[in-house]
């Protein structure tokens, strides 16, 4: 069961609200999360007391990003377990939720491998659950550890292929503290350039269907006070033709092991764009995204989406249709049918 209240503050991990938090109130623990869905023209908790209105979070991109859905997949077996309820049904439903990003199976897998190892240790259920919780806060903690030292290390890269400073840097969907437990992934490298004064500008596709770059990285630029300008994904090939790009920083969903990198759709154009002009394009992401079993990049499961994805344009609290809207309760922009 999920319920939603409001929050006043700032809204992101470094300013105000966090964007996933273990509580346990007297009713019991429960799993709370930033609504990404109502950002930026609101800042709403949402509490999942169970697995299914987790997995009903993660599909519909309440809570979204890689690094941050291996977190929110073992606390949600944590919960899961602590509530009393089918571990192994909950651990299957979280796993199976978002197929591209591998870092939500390895979050439910350590969580449920640690429940397993406290019960064949001759632990009872509670311990068993408080074993699952253990290894989904240390998880939690090594994303934000991850998080610092890819800051670290992306802005030595950017130094090092573009001497001088001024970065202008273009990025894609959103990578910040919204999807991780630290600073994020590309964005907290781009962030680290902007906090020692060479971040000149950064490019922020819109990122269509769902918009997560004009919703939720260019709100995280501005909580930062960042340089930033936000523009249509199919503009990026003017601005690299006009030679305003110095790099391209995405994160990624999976990184199979011959290094192919499945990211958010848009990302390819964006690499053939850089490959063409001479531009440097940096995947940053955590060592959890690389999945070992997955080959090669025709192996990597990719997600389809719902229709009306497409068809519609849902903003936060826009308002529903009438006659003729479809499923998603967005604005209809296709006929219907299309």
């Amino acid at each position: 069961m999920a319920d939603q209240y409001a929050q006043s503050g700032e809204g992101n991990q470094s300013a105000g609200i966090p964007v996933i938090r273990w509580d346990e109130p007297p009713e019991g623990p429960v799993l709370v999360l930033l609504d990404q869905r109502r950002l930026p023209a609101e800042e709403v908790e949402l509490v999942c007391t169970d697995a299914p209105a987790l997995v009903d979070a993660i599909r519909t991109l309440a809570v979204r990003g890689a690094p941050l859905l291996g977190i929110a997949g073992a606390y949600g077996v944590a919960l899961a377990a602590l509530r009393g309820f089918e571990v192994e049904e909950a651990a299957a439903a979280l796993e199976g939720a978002r197929p591209t990003a591998v870092n939500l199976a390895v979050g439910v897998r350590r969580a449920r491998a640690a429940y397993r190892a406290a019960l064949a240790d001759g632990g009872d259920q509670r311990q068993a659950a408080e074993a699952a919780l253990v290894a989904a806060r240390e998880l939690h903690r090594e994303d934000a550890e991850a998080s610092a030292r890819m800051a670290r290390h992306g802005l030595a890269l950017l130094d090092e292929l573009l001497p001088g400073g001024g970065h202008r840097v273009l990025t894609h969907c959103n990578t910040g503290a919204l999807v991780s437990g630290g600073e994020g992934t590309a964005f907290a490298v781009a962030l680290a350039a902007h906090r020692v004064g060479r971040l000149r500008r950064l490019w922020v596709d819109e990122t269509r269907p769902l918009l997560q770059g004009a919703r939720l990285t260019a709100y995280e630029a501005a909580r930062n006070g960042m340089a930033y300008t936000l523009l249509t994904d199919n503009a990026a090939g003017s601005l690299f033709a006009a030679g305003e790009v110095d790099a391209v920083l995405i994160g990624a969903d999976r990184i199979a092991a011959d290094g192919s990198v499945a990211n958010k759709v848009g990302s390819y154009p964006l690499a053939v764009l850089a490959r063409y002009h001479h531009v440097p394009f940096i995947v940053v992401a955590p060592v959890t995204t690389v999945d070992p079993n997955t080959p090669d990049g025709a192996s990597i499961e990719v997600e389809q989406r719902p229709g009306h994805e497409v068809t519609e344009v849902t903003a936060p609290r826009a308002p529903v249709l009438g006659g003729g809207a479809e499923a998603g309760g967005g604005i209809p922009v296709a006929p219907l049918g299309t």
